[in-house]
């Protein structure tokens, strides 16, 4: 069985008299993606730095890498590594010189520190721009080079916070790429993201923040399971086949513009069955068929209570 990387329970912490995180529970799998969604003010960015060491909790326990984050710190640090919302490299240096900073502070040694920094640079494909100051860099380059920093001193839990934000389409893929090759390796990402899309197409579980409270876990199916909506899409050819399923499926809503009924269902092979036993029974034939299923936005909004946008952070 999977063993957990991090395991928190009743994690609280508030400033002042504003309480951010109220009492939650976390289980994150070793070598798995973990991704906390939340709108702005959730205490998404809260949850990271208490995790990591960088803020002390009013309460709860929580171990990361087996280790209690209030008794066993330099372990945690030494086990975990962190991107944070902003790549936090050094502009004056060349992107070598900067993860050769990197290998000094973790204390390698000089032959040792010269492989780790060879071996990144071709990972993130950066060798061509290795001699360049990083001021010249893209956005794309300078994430890739910060999370290539990250990667020197071969944590096995890295939190990513936000690590795609400001970069285009094809970065950003880049990105979710090296983040697959990473969990492949075994290790475990936490993962906060404003991209709704990139926890559906990176996390094997999602926790929704709100109002520091957990209000759902799971993984992405399952969250979109607990939202209404999900539906089959019938068109017809004419408006006689349409009259006639309307008349037997009659919890449909008909579109006759577009000559189609929308029948309610909940995304399963049963009910999708059941539907076509139903038109068969009345020998009626749907030109085309599609099945509709919630996505992480309708689950954002019911959950929360307000429109995801990419402007839309939980911190």
């Amino acid at each position: 069985m999977t063993s957990s990387a991090i395991e928190v329970s009743g994690l609280r912490k508030a400033f002042g008299d504003k309480t951010v995180l109220d009492g939650i529970d976390l289980d994150v799998r070793a070598g798995t993606v973990f991704s906390l969604l939340g709108p702005n003010g959730a205490g998404k960015t809260t949850t990271v730095n208490v995790l990591t060491t960088l803020m002390k909790a009013d309460g709860g326990t929580t171990r990361v890498a087996g280790h209690d984050i209030a008794t066993e710190t330099k372990a945690v640090r030494a086990a975990v590594g962190v991107t944070g919302q902003f790549a936090a490299v050094d502009e004056l240096l060349t992107g070598q010189e900067n993860l050769r900073l990197m290998a000094d502070l973790k204390r390698m040694g000089s032959g040792a520190g010269r492989r780790v920094v060879t071996e990144l640079l071709e990972r993130f494909d950066l060798v061509e721009s290795a001699q360049k100051s990083v001021s010249t860099y893209s956005g794309g380059m300078r994430r890739k080079l910060d999370l290539a920093m990250t990667l020197v001193g071969k944590p096995r839990i890295i939190f990513l916070d936000e690590p795609t934000t400001g970069l285009d389409p094809r970065s950003r893929r880049t990105m979710w790429d090296i983040v697959r090759e990473l969990v492949a390796d075994g290790v475990t990402i936490f993962l906060t993201t404003q991209y709704l899309e990139e926890a559906d197409q990176l996390a094997d579980r999602i926790a929704v923040l709100h109002q520091g409270r957990l209000v759902a876990q799971g993984t992405p199916d399952e969250l979109k399971r607990q939202v209404p909506g999900s539906h089959v899409r019938l068109r017809f050819t004419d408006v006689a086949e349409l009259d006639a399923a309307a008349r037997v499926l009659t919890d449909a809503t008909r579109d006759d513009e577009a000559l189609a009924l929308r029948v309610p269902g909940d995304g399963g092979t049963r009910s999708l069955r059941a539907l076509l036993d139903r038109l068969d029974e009345y020998s009626i034939s749907a030109e085309e068929l599609s099945v509709h299923t919630p996505d992480l936005d309708d689950v954002f909004l019911a959950l929360t209570g307000r429109t995801h946008t990419t402007e839309v952070v939980a911190k």
